[in-house]
């Protein structure tokens, strides 16, 4: 393995038209949004958050998010469930009351991702740890680098699903 964490012969490069991170195997012309097998996810993790956002010299933001997904979510399944099945609108609705739960102060975002986000940043309470521009899904990058620190997104959606953002830092 490399530095990124990606297996040999694998490598980070950016799409073009998403401005997104994606994983290249030059050997064999494979690419992919996921990293691939093998991949150590807390090298790569790391390894995004500096190069992605050190070699661009773009400005940092700290954020946890809790993730609703849809069937019609780039990639409909989590770590939940293997198949989601929740259309579009009862997604949204779930988030919905995600939201007022946080705004009501019966639950922090963290608490509420730890057991209800889609996303595998559910293990560290929705926490997403520090990135640059270019490296979320424009929608979401707008959002988190549009909070103060505390602040608490409106909902946002992306083609991964419905997010709740709130900036750490």
């Amino acid at each position: 393995m490399n530095d990124s964490g990606l297996p040999p012969d694998w490598e980070v490069e950016v799409s073009r038209t998403k401005n997104l991170p994606y994983y290249y195997n030059a050997d064999t012309g494979e690419s992919s949004w996921q990293p691939p097998a093998g991949t150590n996810q807390v090298s790569l993790k790391l390894y995004l958050q500096h190069y992605m956002a050190e070699n661009r010299g773009l400005e940092k933001v700290c954020a946890s998010h809790l993730l609703v997904k849809h069937v019609e979510s780039r990639n409909p399944s989590s770590w939940k469930t293997p198949n989601i099945t929740l259309t579009k609108e009862e997604a949204r609705s779930k988030i919905k009351q995600f939201q007022k739960q946080i705004q009501d102060g019966n639950k922090t975002l963290g608490e509420l991702a730890a057991t209800e986000s889609d996303c595998s940043s559910y293990k560290r309470h929705g926490d997403l740890g520090y990135f640059g521009r270019g490296v979320m899904q424009k929608e979401f990058e707008t959002a988190a680098f549009g909070l103060k620190v505390g602040e608490v997104s409106d909902v946002v959606e992306t083609s991964s699903g419905y997010h709740l953002i709130e900036r750490t830092a």
